[in-house]
């Protein structure tokens, strides 16, 4: 764990209440997708945990919803302020277990994290496949940027109104795959592991 001070370098809105912040600083103590920051709000006694999406050289990216005063409050926040984020929280992913061909769900919030840990086994040479969950068209994000990575992207919108009708297990039980890495609501979590046909991660 690291205690910094970031920048703020880009902070704008996905959809009507998701936002991606961009934040400048250092980054050293992040070593593994699905691991967190903790950000200190101005006013606010308790530190706001958001897990990270993406890393550059001295950059982070992290994805929220403003849903509550403090993400409500990071929404309103411009280029160039600065933000004390404690860096390098939580165990993050094991990638040694993924096999040639692994799956990853993402269930709206949870969706970020599976970003990064698409890169990196991407890196490693894997084909990655990935769900994406929303309840809505309106909802959806970052389907692009996943492709853009080189994933094989489907969409799944309870409503029907986007993608595929139902949830990630309505496709995740017709796919073939050697293991699968998950994030989102405990619902969603349960559902995926009496779905699953291999182990995975949560």
């Amino acid at each position: 764990m690291k205690q910094g001070i970031f920048e703020i370098i880009e902070n704008t809105a996905l959809t009507a209440s998701v936002y991606k912040m961009v934040l400048g600083g250092d980054v050293s103590a992040i070593t593994a997708p699905g691991q967190f920051v903790n950000i200190k709000l101005e006013g606010l006694y308790l530190r706001r945990p958001i897990s990270v999406c993406d890393l550059g050289e001295n950059t982070l990216t992290i994805i929220y919803k403003a849903v509550g005063k403090g993400t409500e409050q990071m929404a309103k926040m411009a280029k160039d302020e600065r933000l004390d984020v404690l860096t390098g929280l939580g165990n993050g992913y094991d990638l040694s277990l993924s096999g040639d061909k692994p799956v990853l769900l993402g269930g709206g919030g949870g969706v970020p994290p599976m970003y990064l840990l698409a890169k990196e086994l991407l890196k490693q040479g894997k084909k990655v496949s990935v769900i994406l969950g929303f309840n809505t068209k309106s909802e959806v994000f970052y389907e692009q940027e996943f492709k853009e990575l080189g994933c094989d992207v489907t969409v799944t919108t309870v409503d029907g109104s986007y993608g595929t009708k139902g949830f990630v297990t309505t496709v995740l039980e017709k796919m073939d795959y050697t293991y699968f890495y998950t994030c989102g609501p405990e619902p969603m979590l349960k559902a995926v592991y009496k779905t699953s046909e291999t182990s995975g991660q949560m």
